[in-house]
C-alpha cells in the first residue's frame, strides 16, 4: 500500500495505550468473560464526563456498555465487541497473547486486532467530538457500542439497539485495513447426526459403524460445496460448505463399533440468501444421502450470523471511502466497492433496526482469530483521525 500520511504524535500515545489496556483485560467467549473489560469501558467514559450504561442484558452475568454523547440527530453509532476468542495455548505465543506487548510499531495479543483497537477508537473519537457537540457546533450525537457475545452470534449488538443505544449511521469497527464493506457475508452452521448400530469390535460386521456411515455423506457435501462455487458470488465472494468438526466413538469403551457419529457443517451465506433457503438445500442433501445410500440422520441448526448489504454508493459508504483513500492511497482496494468474507454485527443494524451500516477499520483481517494476532499501531493513528473526520461530517 501507498504511504500513509503521519498521525498526531500525542494521538497515537494515547491511542496505544488504551487499546492496550484492553487487550491485557481477558474476555475470550467461549465461556465469555466480558464483564472486567465491559466496566473498565464504563469507567473510562464516566471519567470522560460521558454518560455510559453498564447493561445488563441479554446476560446478567456478561455486562456490555452503551454510551452516548449528545442528544440531536443525525447518530452515528461506532460498534466495537468486547470478546475474543480463546487464545490458546499460551506456549504457542511468542509472548503472552495478554500482555499487550509493542513491538517495532504494532501492538500483539488476544483482540488486538480483533477488535480492541476498534473499540479504542470509538472511544476517544466520542470522547473528542463531545466538546463541538456540548457547544452545539454540531447538531447530531455519537452514540458507542462494546458489545458482549459477537464471536459465538449472542445477541449483543442487537439489544443495544434495541434499548436505545441506535442511530441513523453505523459503522462496526472491524479490521478491513481501511476497505469499507457494505455487504457482509452470514453463515448457518448444522449439527449432523449419523446413526449406526453398536457392536463389539472383534465382531464389526454384527453392527453398524456410525464412522463409515459418514462417508458417504462427507461426499456429498463436497458435491454440495463445489456447486456453491459455481453459483455467481457477490462483493462478499462465493458461498461455501465446510465440515469443521467430527466426534464419534469418544467417552464409550474403545472395543465398541460407534453408533453415532456427528459432524457440524459450516454454511457460509451470501447476501440474498434466506436462512430457511439454505435449510432446504441440507435437508434435500440428508434426503439424497439416505435415499441413495441409506444412511439415517438428522440435523439441527445451531448457530446463525444473518449476512447484510446496504447499496455501495450509500452516503455512509462514499463518506469513509473517500476519506480513507485520501489517508491512505488508493491501494489494496480501499477506493473500491467490497463486502467481507466474515459475518460482522453490522447484520443487527441493516436487518434488525434498519440502520444503514458499514464495517470499517485499521488492521488485518487476516489477524484475527491467529497466534501472535498483531495491529499496526501507526495504521490505527491514520484510522483515529479518519474515523473522527468522518463521524464529523455526518453529524454537523
Amino acid at each position: 500500500m501507498s504511504e500513509r500520511s503521519a498521525p498526531d504524535p500525542d494521538h497515537s500515545t494515547e491511542l496505544e495505550e488504551l487499546a492496550r489496556d484492553l487487550v491485557r483485560i481477558p474476555t475470550e467467549n467461549p465461556p465469555g468473560d466480558e464483564g472486567a473489560a465491559a466496566e473498565f469501558v464504563s469507567d473510562w467514559f464516566r471519567e470522560a464526563g460521558i454518560d455510559a450504561t453498564l447493561l445488563e442484558e441479554p446476560d446478567p452475568n456478561r455486562p456490555q456498555v452503551g454510551a452516548r454523547v449528545g442528544e440531536g440527530g443525525p447518530t452515528v453509532v461506532l460498534n466495537g465487541h468486547l470478546d475474543v476468542v480463546p487464545a490458546g495455548a499460551p506456549e504457542a505465543w511468542t509472548a503472552d497473547p495478554y500482555a499487550g506487548v509493542v513491538e517495532d510499531g504494532r501492538l500483539y495479543g488476544r483482540g488486538s486486532a480483533d477488535m480492541k483497537t476498534g473499540v479504542a477508537l470509538a472511544m476517544l473519537v466520542a470522547r473528542d467530538l463531545a466538546p463541538e457537540i456540548r457547544a452545539g457546533e454540531l447538531s447530531g450525537s455519537v452514540v458507542v457500542h462494546a458489545a458482549m457475545g459477537e464471536e459465538t452470534a449472542d445477541p449483543g449488538t442487537r439489544t443495544l439497539l434495541e434499548r436505545g443505544f441506535d442511530g441513523d449511521y453505523g459503522i462496526v469497527l472491524e479490521p478491513t485495513d481501511f476497505r469499507v464493506a457494505t455487504s457482509t457475508k452470514g453463515l448457518s452452521v448444522y449439527r449432523i447426526a449419523v446413526e449406526g448400530v453398536a457392536t463389539h469390535a472383534s465382531q464389526p460386521d454384527a453392527g453398524t459403524n456410525a464412522i463409515d456411515e459418514t462417508r458417504p455423506l462427507l461426499d456429498a457435501i463436497d458435491e454440495y460445496d463445489a456447486e456453491l462455487r459455481e453459483r455467481e458470488g457477490s462483493l462478499c465472494g462465493g458461498a461455501f460448505a465446510t465440515v469443521t468438526e467430527i466426534e464419534a466413538g469418544t467417552g464409550s469403551n474403545l472395543a465398541v463399533i460407534p453408533d453415532r457419529a456427528e459432524l457440524v457443517l459450516d454454511r457460509r451465506v451470501l447476501p440474498g440468501e434466506d436462512p430457511e433457503e439454505v435449510d432446504a438445500e441440507v435437508e434435500a442433501l440428508l434426503d439424497r444421502v439416505r435415499a441413495e445410500r441409506g444412511v439415517e440422520t438428522t440435523w439441527t441448526r445451531i448457530q446463525t450470523y444473518a449476512s447484510s448489504s446496504i447499496p455501495v454508493d450509500h452516503p455512509l459508504a462514499t463518506s469513509l471511502r473517500d476519506r480513507s483513500v485520501a489517508a491512505v492511497g488508493p491501494d489494496g482496494g480501499v477506493g473500491e466497492p467490497w463486502g467481507i468474507e466474515a459475518a460482522t454485527d453490522a447484520r443487527n443494524f441493516v436487518n434488525d433496526a434498519e440502520v444503514p451500516a458499514v464495517t470499517w477499520g485499521p488492521g488485518d483481517l487476516d489477524q484475527a482469530h491467529t497466534v501472535d494476532e498483531s495491529i499496526d499501531l501507526a495504521d490505527a493513528a491514520i484510522a483515529r483521525e479518519v474515523l473522527e473526520d468522518v463521524v464529523r461530517s455526518l453529524i454537523e
